[in-house]
């Protein structure tokens, strides 16, 4: 039996992007060291009781983690189809409870993406959520196929290619996309040569059932679980497809689950996201408070839109020398940088000090790490295989070209992004299934959160994923803005209602509202 082994990554390589083609990602990026190359510590092996899963043998994770946590590796099939036939490693994670009276079971942490690593996620948010959680769970997370410290395939793609304003498409300045459908087109071609049947597994259905392969190597008949982002999709498909398994299910900021469309949906929908959004941006930046911090873009928030789009105009035209060398700010990596800034309002002043140095004829502007250099290759592949491989887009130029023009004209922030063709359009390997359609079939057991303002997944989709699932589901909806609300781009309301539905079971009768 074949077993796929993990990259040895280079110290840039580890830095985990949460960057992809889909709506769930680009609006923000996060950084985090990925500690899933495992110690070979001896371990406590675990076995599912009464099933034929693996064991996990726990040990020391390799890397800064959190008091406590434990790392672990869990072979999966590289095809489902051939259960015992190849295998590769998945990184796994767990902070077990430290009150064993108070506990109830296993909460999984679902990562977004696609391309998030769970596993970072776990030691960016496992303090606060270990706190809100006082106990009640073992906190368990994994990289899902491709990522972090997990099996992973390349592209062999060239340096150009990886730059995040290539990969994800921006159209060409004046609306053209000639290059783009070039790109696409030598990026699809690559992968088909060299991903594999690596690459060609990394799906949203096999990322369900290597939840539940985990499910039963962790000895657990239910998981609970907080999945957000992309992960909101997968939770879905998850309880959609294995409802027995499970408890309490929140699903954090969830795009529309279309199963035409899935993620050539979510794409489209950012168009809107950014929209909606915009205008808490406009607000921060034009109060008399950023005047001191020498970051006030304008006097009347109504100043800011007119201001970036002309701005963002000039650079197509005439892009700028930054920083970095050979790197110039183009309009294209400024539209990028203000998708990433509307997920959290703690990266408003980042984008509004590029606008400043942009505007600025002597200084040279300072691009955001992500927007610096190219992604790794494997990075790059595993941010586009599962958008791809999950469903068929339509291959004609023509429909992307005027779906561009329209898309420019109605929504000048994003620039025809959000319709462009990728290289999901000429994608060599047919999706091995249909997507999931999620429906109201199963227990009522989900609460959904979802920020109003939400640029990544809007809340209109949002809206769909919660029509779908019916009785199933409540929806909690913030009075706010941002990505990802528990935790992080929330609200107080928001965090008690999961908190206390995580802890107590207690969940709204009824879809509610948080105004603060």
């Amino acid at each position: 039996m074949t077993t796929y082994r993990k990259s040895h990554l280079t110290a840039h390589a580890r830095r985990t992007l949460v960057l992809t083609l889909s709506a769930a990602a680009v609006a923000g990026t996060l950084a985090a060291l990925s500690p899933a190359a495992r110690a070979q510590a001896p371990g406590a092996a675990a076995r599912a009781p009464g099933t034929s899963g693996p064991a996990l043998a726990w040990g020391p994770c390799a890397g800064p983690g959190l008091p406590g946590q434990e790392c672990a590796e869990l072979p999966v099939p590289v095809d489902y189809r051939d259960p015992d036939g190849p295998q590769l490693p998945l990184a796994v994670s767990r902070v077990r409870s430290d009150r064993p009276a108070a506990r109830r079971g296993t909460l999984l942490v679902i990562p977004g993406g696609p391309g998030g690593s769970g596993v970072a996620r776990m030691v960016a948010k496992g303090k606060a959520l270990g706190k809100e959680m006082a106990g009640a769970y073992d906190l368990v997370s994994f990289d899902p196929r491709g990522t972090g410290g997990s099996a992973k395939a390349g592209c062999g793609l060239g340096a150009d290619d990886r730059h995040l304003v290539a990969l994800l498409s921006w159209p060409e300045p004046g609306g053209g996309i000639t290059e783009n459908i070039a790109r696409s087109r030598r990026i699809a071609e690559a992968c088909g040569r060299h991903g594999g049947a690596v690459l060609r597994s990394m799906s949203t259905a096999n990322e369900v059932r290597d939840i539940d392969r985990l499910r039963r190597a962790l000895g657990e008949e239910k998981l609970s679980a907080w999945a957000a982002s992309y992960g909101a999709y997968v939770g879905a498909v998850y309880a959609q497809k294995y409802p027995q398994h499970t408890d309490r299910w929140v699903l954090d900021s969830s795009g529309d689950p279309d199963p035409s469309r899935v993620g050539r949906g979510w794409r489209a929908n950012m168009a809107v996201g950014a929209d909606d959004r915009f205008p808490d941006f406009a607000a921060w930046a034009a109060d008399p408070a950023r005047e001191d911090e020498g970051l006030r873009l304008a006097e009347r928030p109504q100043d800011v839109r007119p201001l970036f789009l002309a701005l963002a105009a000039k650079l197509d035209r005439v892009p700028k020398e930054s920083a970095t060398k050979g790197v110039p700010l183009t309009g294209n990596r400024l539209r990028q940088a203000l998708l990433s800034a509307l997920g959290g309002d703690r990266l408003f002043p980042q984008l509004a000090r590029l606008v400043r140095q942009a505007q600025d004829p002597a200084v040279r502007p300072v691009l955001p790490d992500a927007l610096a250099g190219p992604l790794p290759d494997e990075q790059a592949a595993a941010v586009t295989a599962t958008v791809c491989n999950d469903v068929r887009w339509p291959a004609s130029d023509a429909v992307y070209r005027r779906a561009v023009a329209l898309d420019r004209a109605r929504h000048p922030l994003t620039a025809g992004l959000p319709v462009n063709v990728t290289s999901c359009a000429f994608w060599k390997n047919a999706p091995a299934q249909q997507p999931t359609r999620i429906t109201a079939d199963g227990p009522s057991n989900i609460l959904m959160l979802q920020n109003r303002r939400d640029p990544a997944t809007p809340y209109s989709g949002a809206l769909k994923m919660r029509q779908a699932l019916g009785g199933r589901a409540r929806l909690v909806t913030l009075e706010h803005g941002g990505h990802e609300a528990y935790l992080g781009n929330g609200t107080a309301c928001g965090d008690r209602a999961v908190t206390a539905f995580l802890t107590t079971g207690r969940r709204p009768e009824r879809d509610a509202y948080c105004a603060d």
